[in-house]
C-alpha cells in the first residue's frame, strides 16, 4: 500500500512539472512573438516624420490651387479648395467654406464672406447663365449665407442665412434680406431691395442707403486688417514635405 502511494504522488509531481514547463515554454513563445511584432511594426529611424497639427487651409485639387492676395485676410479655419481666387483686401471668415472643385469661385477687392459660409460652383447652370460663382468688388455676404454658381455684382450686400442658387444675380447697389432664397435663374435689378423665400420685390433704395453700402464693406476690410495683424497665417510647408516624401519614395 505504501509503495502505491509513493508511487501515486511520483506520478503526480510528474505531471504537474510537465504541465509547468509546457505553460512556461508557451508565455516564452507569446512573449518572444510579441517582442518580433513590435520590433517589426517600429518606424525606421530614418522616416521622415510630420505632423500636419491641424486643419489644411489651402487644400490643391490637381492643376488647381487657392489663390490669395498679400493683403487679403483668410481666417485659420477657413477651407479654400481648388480654383478658388481671393482679392485684395477681400476677407474670408471663421469657419467658411469655399469649394472650387467643379468650376470657379472668385471674391473680389474688399469683399468679405462672413463666419460659417458655403460657397460652392457647379459644373453648369441649369438656365444656361455661368457656372462659376462670383462675388464683385465692395459686397458683402452675412454669415451662415449658402452661395452656388450665382454672380454678385458690385456694391451688394447679402443677409445672414440667406440662399442664392444657380445662374441667380444680384445687380449692382442692391440688398438681399436676411433668410431670403433666390431660386435658379432669379434676378434683383439695381437698386432695389428684396426679401422672402422665395426672394420678392420689397422697394427701392434710396440714395443714402446706397451710399452706406461700400462703407460696410470697407468697415469690415478695417476690421479684418487689425485681425490679420495678430497671427503669423500658416505656411504651405506640408507641401514640400510632401514633395521631399516623394523623392525619398516615402508613402505619403
Amino acid at each position: 500500500m505504501a509503495t502505491l502511494g509513493r508511487l501515486s504522488r511520483r506520478v503526480i509531481a510528474t505531471t504537474l512539472s510537465g504541465h509547468l514547463r509546457h505553460h512556461q515554454s508557451h508565455n516564452l513563445i507569446r512573449r518572444t512573438l510579441a517582442t518580433e511584432a513590435q520590433a517589426a511594426i517600429n518606424e525606421s529611424p530614418d522616416r521622415v516624420k510630420w505632423d500636419y497639427r491641424g486643419q489644411r487651409r489651402i487644400i490643391p485639387l490637381g492643376q488647381w490651387a487657392p489663390k490669395i492676395a498679400v493683403d487679403a485676410y483668410v481666417a485659420p479655419n477657413v477651407v479654400l479648395a481648388g480654383q478658388v481666387t481671393v482679392c485684395d483686401g477681400a476677407s474670408v471668415w471663421n469657419g467658411a467654406v469655399l469649394r472650387g472643385d467643379l468650376n470657379k469661385i472668385t471674391v473680389g477687392f474688399c469683399s468679405n464672406i462672413q463666419e460659417k459660409c458655403v460657397v460652392h460652383a457647379a459644373w453648369s447652370s441649369p438656365t444656361g447663365l455661368p457656372a462659376e460663382t462670383v462675388v464683385d468688388r465692395y459686397v458683402t455676404v452675412g454669415a451662415y449665407c449658402l452661395l452656388r454658381s450665382c454672380t454678385i455684382e458690385p456694391e451688394c450686400i447679402i443677409g445672414q442665412h440667406s440662399i442664392l442658387m444657380e445662374g441667380s444675380l444680384v445687380e449692382t447697389n442692391s440688398i438681399l434680406e436676411a433668410r431670403s432664397v433666390l431660386p435658379p435663374g432669379r434676378r434683383i435689378p439695381t437698386g432695389e431691395l428684396w426679401a422672402g423665400n422665395p426672394a420678392r420685390f420689397v422697394r427701392t433704395l434710396t440714395h443714402e442707403e446706397i451710399k452706406e453700402i461700400p462703407k460696410l464693406s470697407t468697415a469690415i476690410n478695417d476690421l479684418a486688417n487689425a485681425h490679420h495683424s495678430e497671427f503669423l497665417p500658416y505656411s504651405t510647408v506640408y507641401l514640400e514635405v510632401e514633395k521631399l516624401k516623394k523623392s525619398f519614395g516615402i508613402s505619403i
